[in-house]
């Protein structure tokens, strides 16, 4: 038996999320089915975060065990061929049998793209949030200083969560400008229902001027869903890297 470790890139525009569901298309749904075609066994495939419905991909990760004897690059080249344009594997690995996507992983990094111009982009508008206001990036980096380190995320989670506890550790979170692009980087180890998109909502409105940015941290306190910005909407948002 082997545990083939895969490295995913996706567009979740066409798609209701990561995980196979009874009446919707899913990313897990396309590749567990490429997968029996090329291996003829059906297997699971056990990813690292499940993304929701929207929301892009650039290294997922994800896990799956077979007895084939193909090679890495025949599996690549034979799960690529029965997927549709937008999901791709780039890399296949052999893992330790005790590997699991989801739960050997040690943290994941998000990022979150913003056009704040004077007109909405065509081009880009599955991959990025349009604001009709001016984002002050400054107030925005200001106010994600007080959510760095190990916190008690509520005020972030929506509901329907299924998660033991809401404490979870930010590393890092970058935000930077080039031109009319805003784009938002975090580093976590590891995030909550809708976590990721309810702190963009709220660094979102601290750039508008409706949160002060030392609000941050009352928001991050109060435990309270309802004080932080709204979720903000997931065609800007992609799964940057898996960390192990």
């Amino acid at each position: 038996m082997r545990n083939i470790k895969l490295t995913l890139e996706y567009q979740g525009t066409r798609y209701h999320g990561w995980q196979r569901q009874k009446n919707a298309p899913s990313i897990q749904e396309h590749l567990e089915d490429a997968i029996k075609k090329v291996t003829d066994k059906k297997s699971i495939l056990y990813g690292a975060g499940r993304t929701d419905a929207g929301v892009h991909a650039r290294a997922q990760v994800a896990n799956f065990k077979t007895s084939s004897r193909l090679s890495l690059e025949a599996l690549l080249h034979a799960i690529n061929a029965h997927l549709p344009r937008d999901i791709a594997a780039k890399k296949a690995e052999e893992a330790p049998l005790d590997f699991n996507a989801r739960k050997s992983a040690r943290g994941k990094v998000y990022s979150y793209h913003i056009y704040d111009g004077p007109a909405r982009p065509a081009l880009f508008r599955d991959f990025a949030y349009y604001s009709k206001h001016k984002l002050s990036e400054r107030k925005m980096r200001r106010a994600s200083r007080f959510l760095l380190g190990r916190h008690d995320f509520r005020a972030f989670r929506t509901s329907g969560s299924s998660a033991v506890t809401s404490v979870r550790e930010i590393r890092q979170i970058n935000i930077k400008r080039r031109g009319q692009k805003l784009s938002i980087t975090i580093e976590g180890s590891g995030f909550l229902y809708n976590m990721v998109r309810a702190i963009v909502g709220t660094l979102m409105e601290v750039g508008r001027g409706k949160i002060e940015p030392a609000r941050a941290k009352k928001i991050l306190d109060s435990k309270d869903r309802s004080l932080a910005g709204p979720t903000a909407p997931p065609q800007g948002l992609f799964l940057e890297r898996v960390l192990y």
